[in-house]
């Protein structure tokens, strides 16, 4: 390798550098330190050291000719280190230094450029104008020109700065002016400032740093913030903070803050004890003032804002302006569950409402009411009134094929079939264009009709797009009267017929009102919903699919004369078609049939608001809730109007939003349309003018005046039929500033028509917003529909309950003496008659608090599903906590006994128990024979406090987690509904929200999408609002809720399809189960393997698992040595024989087991507790190990053991149970338990500070239930090894290297170095691999080959034993090939044997890809390419 100097030199001689200069020998005696390379910017930072900095000349001719050099294909950096940092040369380089300087701000170079400093008294002095220019030069500023100068090898430089009194600048008064004004502007701007809600905090200003923010730093906006920004000071909401501590004791402290006009990460080195401590107690949510500078920081690779001072401040954020007493009341509104369309959570409206001085508050989300549970506790502890409602999609199941049907037989009669083009959709506001029609019989034109009408005005972009007519067409035409007239005489008394045709009914007959003529009263025929009705299964219903359908000719769609044909030619086609269905031709009577074409899917639906107006109307809710997510879900949840009418009772019904009918038909159809259907709300709605702008963008209301025209309009319509009208906000979020949340999420959905709109403002309004909006309807008018009516119908509303209190069981008839009789028959059976005095107050103690609290059902349907699950072959294992319970134990529900260690007589019923924890589990005492009848005695017993299960005072709901074999668990899952009906019987629901990742990912689609560059905080600030969206919907992998059968699910919840995926198997509840968890009964039936894997060792060996003993020596020496499998650690790569074992075979657990070598049961079920617990083994148990201070039964384990320690120690059980209960939450002690047990000498000084550590614990019951299992796994690995190696590849592996595998240990071997190999990079699935080879490793150590596929041999999905030594991989051991895929080779060779490759191809259906891999690994070896012809 080259040395330093000569690759310098080399260097020089690559740039030609030229000997000329007079420091030519400092430049000689040069080396290179280092070369960065940055690929991917293309960049490469060149360091080089000097023993003194270069003259200037010298530095810019080497620097110049490095950059000509490599500059066409690299960008190039010169770095200079020197030894002396002599600074004689810095004024010679002044100019060029601050002009190339990349992190000083464009004003401070601006001004430095000019101000060459001279040298006094040792620091370079930089000469200011005046005392501004002077205040910009901040330590910051030149901190900053120090780091600037040791680019070129320049330190040890002090800067300091002098006011130059001779040369006061008139002009930089005037910049203090404008500093002044700019400040107040910033105040004013701060003021108007919106309020977060989230997580307030009373703060008084306090501040840190030297001292409070400086009133002349430049106060700006972090949207201005940028490279360079210095001495300025910003303000806003901190929403992250980290402090990361150095070994120097000093720390970082940084975070990210907003102003909502952007936001930035912010960064302080501090050392100062006192200001650590008061930096530590600053969390998110808080607000504060910071003074700093701006700069781009190379860790972030983002501007930073870096803090000289920092002050929390108050932020009061918006206030109600409005004087009066009474304020009004929100009665829609949308939390987090309208699914990706609001953002902020009942909780925010809720604290929003409360400061506003509003006195109730309405929850209605999109067609779901699961923000229910989280209003009605928000509610309560803030005081506040909920009103309790939705928003419906509501459609008119009343479909009209229709309209004014009269008795008429259709065939053989004349028709007038009619089309109009129009200004606009509503019929109102807009008029008619042109009018074509044709008179027809029997599908033949009799008679034409086509007339323009002049509208009197230009026609819009719009209407000429769609309807190619010009104003040069309309220009010439008849008035609107003279046409109608006309058109009214061509129709006569004839049907009439057109498609969609309400739309063009309610045209016409508003021209008709309009030139004083009566409207049309004969029957009119709609093909759109004749069509709807005989063809439900086509989604699109428009007059080109429908031509099509039919063969019907259309030339120039959207003109009226074509599109009237072509509509005349469809009708008799289509009503011939409906009289061949249904035999019905007269017209009078077709509106009768609509009910046969699932009218929920065709109808339009339109939004309405639901409030219930007591428990009972709660109820009504639910069901209607459930009817639209179950039966009438059809893309969307649907609500029938036939259901609202029959579900009216207890509820309110309001007319919605601009998609509610009320609103639609005032704009589109006019008065009296709006009037019918007002008629069947209780309420109507308005909502302030800027909900609406979205609707004067799409040209569907022209202005402003015509918009508040409809609103006078509906107000008038409520006075006439003397139903109130309220203003409300169809609020999706609380405060202005959170709109881009919302339009991120919307932009997020690819097929949301609204998702490039302009969104309209839908914020939180206070009292006087809302005041202020309806103003233009007059003062006392504003006051009635925004304060007066909202306030009297929350007045009408009861109070109510969304969520029961209290636990309702279903009922078992006699549970709590079959519960009775199960426990003591079996404890007799073990114990014999009388019992001996501790299991007789065991059980008593649990039965009285199991019956009183009526917990008996839950251990029966446990016991029912254990001895359905026995009986039918697979044992089941428990989890959590149940087997801290002797009644489970005795009912069979779990095999985990939590009395005391003790021996029992199987034959004569001897019994001896040992209650000072002497032994730490039943199965480590000695074996022994019976002092009475020489029996060999039972060891039994693992020392369970019952308080762990049902908390001290046996009131807590019981929580029976269960185990079953993963193939058996829908069995059981269906079991529960043969018992309790599939009317009481649920899948328990989950609500999935936007994860932080997703919201992240949908920021960067809408950065991407808008072409912006956001800072990193404000890409987190974003991703922040737009999470905790409602996504979806689902169901607990495991959870079954049962309903008692004296009441019903919607007493509890509404139901729903998981995912809205009809086909789903179970309704699930459509509240999140967490919600009623304690209200309703919740199973736990788990699919595991464990039971799996020993239902196939006990099929293949014929021995029953119960038999096996738990204290076996040889299992039990895996775990310190791989001795007794006939390997050694160096064979295996392990020190212990535990591979594959389940709990005891990850490297993490195995290395545990290597410290503490276990040998006893209570032993491992301290690795149980310790590996599964947080904080238990890793600094805590494992340290005290190894430092000698205790021995591994003495630490702490399973949360059990604090228990029962306290308790041997002497401590009340009382103070035991709160203590362990604190520490396994990870809450450490209480003040006033820990003065009892400080007072307790027995306990070790080590044992306190050890809890004080834990943040979670594993129970004891959980952990022997575990170790059972896997204990009885080792024994068949141990003692039948062929059959344990089969079992475990076809239950527990699921990714295989078949070819390695079937080579043998070396090639097994190579393929576990390479994934080791990769260290810290190896992927989740490589992880899964590796511990299947390790394994087959192992597995091939012990002399047991693993034979590739066989087309005549192998299983579908289990591994086969050959013989003793041998086993076969099934086909879904073949990367890429499936279970389906594998079942269907093996049914394909039972039909009949494969004769050759086309044949497995063709009837084993096996693809290309897999045929090429039989054909690499020599599956096919001697079997033809096609079957051979047989010529007999």
């Amino acid at each position: 390798m080259a040395n330093k100097n000569e690759l310098f030199k080399k260097l020089l001689d690559q740039i030609k550098f030229p000997d000329k200069f007079e420091d030519n020998d400092i430049v000689q005696n040069g080396e290179i330190e280092n070369v960065d390379v940055y690929a991917n910017e293309r960049k490469w930072q060149i360091h080089v050291f000097f023993d003194t900095p270069l003259d200037f000349e010298t530095y810019r001719s080497l620097n110049e000719l490095i950059h000509q050099t490599f500059e066409p294909f690299v960008n190039v950096e010169l770095l200079v280190r020197t030894k002396d940092g002599n600074s004689k040369n810095l004024p010679e380089y002044w100019t060029y230094a601050i002009q190339n300087s990349t992190n000083l701000k464009p004003a401070v170079r601006e001004f430095l450029q000019g101000q060459a400093p001279h040298l006094e008294k040792e620091k370079w002095l930089i000469p200011t104008q005046n005392n501004v220019v002077n205040g910009l030069l901040s330590e910051q500023v030149l901190a900053e020109l120090n780091s600037e100068f040791r680019r070129y090898g320049f330190f040890n430089i002090k800067f300091t700065t002098k006011v130059d009194e001779t040369n006061i600048d008139e002009n930089l008064k005037s910049l203090e002016q404008v500093q002044a004004q700019h400040e107040s502007a910033m105040q004013e701007f701060y003021e108007k400032q919106p309020a977060e809600p989230k997580k307030k905090m009373p703060i008084k200003s306090t501040r840190m740093g030297s001292n409070k923010v400086d009133k002349k730093a430049k106060f700006i906006q972090i949207q201005d913030l940028e490279d360079g920004s210095g001495n300025v000071a910003i303000e806003g909401h901190i929403f992250n903070t980290d402090i990361h501590e150095l070994k120097s004791g000093s720390v970082i402290f940084t975070g990210e803050i907003t102003d909502y006009t952007d936001s930035i990460s912010f960064k302080k080195f501090v050392s100062d004890k006192d200001q650590i401590d008061y930096l530590k107690g600053i969390k998110p949510g808080v607000w504060a003032r910071m003074q700093g500078y701006a700069a781009d920081d190379q860790y972030q690779h983002d501007v930073v804002f870096n803090i000289r001072n920092l002050e929390l401040i108050e932020h009061k954020g918006r206030e109600e302006k409005y004087e009066g007493e009474e304020k009004r009341v929100e009665l829609h509104l949308h939390t987090n569950m309208s699914q990706l369309d609001a953002t902020s959570t009942a909780s925010d409206y809720i604290k929003t409402a409360k400061k506003f001085g509003q006195k109730a508050i309405a929850i209605t989300d999109h067609a779901d009411v699961q923000a229910f549970p989280e209003a009605y506790h928000t509610g309560a502890s803030e005081k506040m009134k909920i009103l309790y409602g939705y928003e419906a999609n509501m459609i008119d199941d009343h479909a009209l094929l229709v309209l004014n049907p009269t008795e008429m037989d259709y065939r053989d009669r004349e028709y007038v079939i009619f089309d109009v083009e129009t200004t606009g959709l509503s019929s109102v506001y807009d008029t008619i264009i042109e009018i074509g029609a044709v008179k027809m019989k029997n599908g033949e034109v009799l008679e034409r009709f086509d007339k323009f009408i002049n509208p009197h005005h230009p026609l819009s972009d719009t209407t000429i797009n769609l309807t190619s007519i010009t104003d040069e067409m309309v220009g010439a035409a008849d008035d609107e009267k003279d046409v109608i007239k006309k058109f009214k005489e061509f129709y006569g008394d004839r049907p009439l017929c057109g498609h969609n045709v309400q739309f063009d009914v309610g045209f016409v007959n508003a021209a008709l009102r309009r030139a004083g003529l009566d409207e049309i009263s004969q029957p009119v025929v709609d093909t759109l919903e004749v069509s709807r009705l005989l063809h439900p299964e086509q989604t699109r219903h428009t007059l080109d699919s429908l031509a099509k359908k039919y063969n019907v000719v259309l030339e120039h769609h959207h003109r009226a004369n074509q599109d009237a044909e072509a509509t005349g030619y469809l009708m008799f086609k289509l009503l011939d078609a409906f009289n061949a269905r249904f035999h019905e031709a007269d017209l009078g009577k077709m509106n009768d049939y609509a009910k046969y074409g699932q009218v929920y899917k065709r109808a339009k639906p339109s939004h309405m608001s639901v409030l219930a107006l007591n428990q009972e109307g709660l109820k009504n809710m639910y069901k209607l809730v459930s009817l639209a997510s179950t039966k009438y879900f059809y893309r969307i949840p649907r609500t029938p109007k036939s259901e609202l009418r029959k579900y009216h009772k207890g509820l309110l019904f309001g007319s919605g939003c601009w998609q509610g009918d009320v609103f639609i038909s005032m704009m589109q159809k006019g008065y009296d349309e709006a009037r019918e259907k007002a008629r069947f709300y209780d309420y109507l709605e308005v909502q302030p003018p800027a909900s609406y702008q979205t609707l004067i963008d799409d040209d569907l209301i022209k202005d402003e005046a015509e918009l508040h025209e409809i609103i006078q309009n509906i107000y008038k319509l409520g006075k006439e039929l003397n139903k109130p009208v309220v203003a409300t906000g169809d609020s999706h979020y609380v405060e202005p500033h959170e709109a881009i949340y919302r339009k991120i999420l919307l932009a997020a959905q690819k097929s949301n028509p609204n998702r490039n709109k302009n969104l309209p403002d839908l914020h939180f309004y206070s009292t006087q917003e809302m005041l202020d909006a309806f103003s233009f309807l007059g003062e006392d008018v504003a006051k009635e529909i925004v304060i007066e009516n909202t306030n009297k119908l929350a007045d009408q509303i009861e109070e109510i309950a969304p969520i029961k209190s209290g636990l309702y069981p279903p009922h078992i008839e006699n549970a709590d003496q079959e519960m009775k009789d199960l426990t003591y028959n079996k404890a007799y059976e073990l114990y014999g008659k009388p019992l001996p005095k501790i299991v007789e107050d065991r059980i008593e103690l649990e039965l009285n608090s199991i019956i009183s609290n009526g917990y008996a059902v839950i251990y029966l349907i446990s016991q029912r599903l254990v001895a359905k699950s026995n009986k039918d072959g697979y044992l089941v294992g428990s989890r959590g906590s149940v087997g801290s319970s002797l009644v489970a134990t005795m009912s069979g529900i779990t095999e985990v006994n939590p009395l005391a260690p003790h021996y029992r007589c199987p034959k004569c019923k001897y019994s001896k128990f040992f209650e000072n924890g002497e032994y730490g589990s039943g199965y480590d005492l000695p074996d022994k024979d019976c002092p009475k009848c020489g029996t060999p005695l039972v060891k039994d017993g693992q020392d369970i406090p019952f308080a762990t299960f049902l908390g001290f005072h046996g009131d807590k709901v019981p929580d029976i987690d269960l185990n079953f074999s993963g193939d058996y668990q829908p069995v059981a899952h269906n079991y529960i509904r043969v018992m309790f009906g599939p009317d009481n019987s649920f899948r328990a629901g989950t609500i999935a929200t936007v994860a932080d990742k997703t919201a992240y990912g949908y920021v960067k689609h809408y950065e991407d999408e808008n072409e912006l560059h956001l800072r990193n905080a404000e890409l987190d600030r974003l991703a922040a609002g737009a999470s905790g969206v409602k996504r979806t919907t689902g169901q607990h992998p495991a959870g079954i809720v049962v309903v008692p059968d004296n009441m019903d699910i919607y007493d509890f919840t509404p139901v729903q399809y998981p995912a809205d995926d009809l086909s789903a198997a179970w309704l699930t509840t459509h509240f999140d189960f967490h919600s009623i968890h304690d209200n309703i009964l919740k199973f736990d039936i788990l699919g595991h393997d464990d039971p799996t894997m020993i239902r196939m060792l006990q099929d293949l060996s014929g021995i029953d698992p119960l038999t096996i003993p738990p204290d076996d020596p040889g299992v039990m020496s895996l775990f310190s040595s791989p001795e007794i499998l006939g390997v050694t650690p160096e064979q295996i790569q392990s020190k212990t024989g535990t591979l594959g074992v389940p709990e005891f075979g990850t490297k993490f657990v195995r290395g545990m087991l290597e410290e503490t070598k276990p040998t006893t049961f209570s032993e491992l079920l301290q690795i149980s507790g310790l590996s599964h617990g947080t904080d238990v083994w890793l600094g805590n148990a494992e340290d005290l190990i190894n430092n000698g201070t205790c021995k591994l039964k003495n630490v702490i384990g399973c949360r059990d053991n604090i228990m029962m320690d306290l308790i041997h120690w002497g401590v009340k059980p009382e103070v035991a149970f709160f203590t362990m209960e604190s520490v396994r939450h990870g809450k450490g002690i209480s003040d006033e338990n820990m003065e009892i047990l400080k007072k307790n000498d027995k306990i070790p000084d080590w044992y306190i500070p050890s809890c004080l550590k834990i943040k979670y614990m594993f129970p004891k019951a959980h952990a022997t239930a575990y170790i059972l299992m896997a204990l009885r796994i080792a024994w068949f690995k141990v003692y039948y090894p062929v059959i344990y190696y089969a079992s475990y590849f076809s239950v527990r592996a699921d990714l295989f290297d078949l070819v390695a595998m079937s080579h043998g240990k070396n090639t097994v071997k190579a393929a576990m170095k390479e994934i080791q190999d990769k260290g810290m990079d190896v992927s989740a699935k490589d992880k899964s691999l590796l511990t299947v080879l390790e394994i087959a490793n192992e597995c091939l150590e012990r002399g047991i080959k693993i034979k590739m596929v066989d087309v005549n041999e192998s299983e579908a999905m289990d591994f086969k034993i050959i013989d003793d030594h041998t086993i076969l991989a099934p086909f879904n051991a073949v990367p890429g090939l499936g279970d389906n895929a594998a079942k269907q080779i093996v049914a394909a060779r039972a039909e009949q044997k494969f004769l050759s490759k086309e044949d497995l191809a063709t009837r084993g259906k096996v693809s290309q890809t897999i045929m090429e891999y039989f054909e690499n690994n020599g599956v096919l070896e001697g079997m033809p390419d096609q079957n051979q012809l047989s010529l007999f």
